[in-house]
């Protein structure tokens, strides 16, 4: 096989995120429920008869150098060369984009994961989930998330994760026209960095005994992003009249759940026009866990 076409990326929401302390190297402590969901960017590869690395799409505002994606298979093709003594061939890369940069999306490192993943499948490199999130980590927290690819209840700095039950419902995301920079959310000097622990069954046993689809926990990000980004604040408190509306990862993407299509519909119908937003299915597991 020489090429693979149309391979999902798909976003990510943090259906609760705690902060429980910070490490001596700076990285933060964190507990969360990570949601695949069924929108986001579509990869496509095809093999070469050099061993050149080479991305075919323009992507504003991300030099090839610095794409997640390209030092991924960068590094899964030394990866290779070590294991092997054989360089793999080189691959074009092409990235149908759809999820936006400092959305809280987990676009970039869901790029990553998707190539890793099916590099591994057309080099025959032969690599185990958990070697390829291994692979992944030191580029990118949530990269082994996407690499695992199902619902996980994840702590540390996001490696340790364990499968977790979830609504299986629909959600509505706006995008409030900010990118939010992940470092500037940790740093700040007002993020809350001691909540209490919780264990797996707090999660699970809440959203058993709810009728809501949502209200556990919070997303404690979410207080430094809307004061220093006032379009987030904004779209939460619009999106709040429909639901327990929060804020994902460090931002600026915001969500709520919904029951079904029908009641997704009718909330994106209402959105103002100034932003964009869209609806998604929860997913259970990746489109492309049965490559691994």
């Amino acid at each position: 096989m020489n090429s693979l076409n149309n391979c999902p990326a798909p976003a990510k929401l943090n259906l609760f995120l705690h902060v429980n302390g910070r490490r001596a190297d700076g990285y933060h402590l964190l507990q969360t429920v990570f949601q695949l969901v069924d929108h986001g960017d579509t990869l496509h590869f095809a093999l070469r008869d050099d061993d050149a690395i080479v991305r075919t799409t323009e992507l504003a505002g991300v030099p090839e150098q610095s794409d997640l994606t390209m030092r991924a298979a960068s590094l899964l093709q030394a990866e290779v060369l070590r294991r092997t003594g054989a360089l793999p061939r080189g691959v074009d890369i092409a990235i149908d984009k759809v999820l936006p940069m400092g959305g809280g999306l987990g676009g970039g490192s869901s790029d990553a994961a998707t190539a890793l993943m099916a590099l591994n499948y057309l080099w025959r490199a032969g690599l185990t989930k958990e070697e390829l999130m291994a692979l992944g980590l030191p580029l990118g927290a949530d990269i082994p998330f996407f690499i695992y690819g199902q619902t996980a209840f994840a702590e540390g700095v996001g490696e340790a994760m364990q499968p977790v039950r979830a609504p299986q419902c629909w959600y509505v995301v706006i995008e409030p026209g900010v990118a939010v920079p992940t470092a500037a959310i940790f740093c700040a000097e007002h993020l809350t960095r001691d909540t209490a622990p919780v264990i797996i069954t707090d999660f699970s046993s809440h959203l058993e005994n709810r009728a809501d689809l949502m209200g556990y926990g919070r997303n404690d990000l979410q207080q430094v992003a809307t004061s220093l980004f006032p379009p987030v604040a904004e779209a939460i408190e619009w999106l709040s009249a429909h639901g327990d509306a929060r804020m994902t990862g460090s931002g600026a993407c915001v969500f709520c759940a919904v029951a079904g299509e029908v009641e997704a519909d009718a909330v994106l119908s209402a959105v103002p026009q100034k932003w964009k937003a869209w609806k998604a299915k929860a997913l259970t597991h990746h489109p492309l866990a049965a490559m691994l």
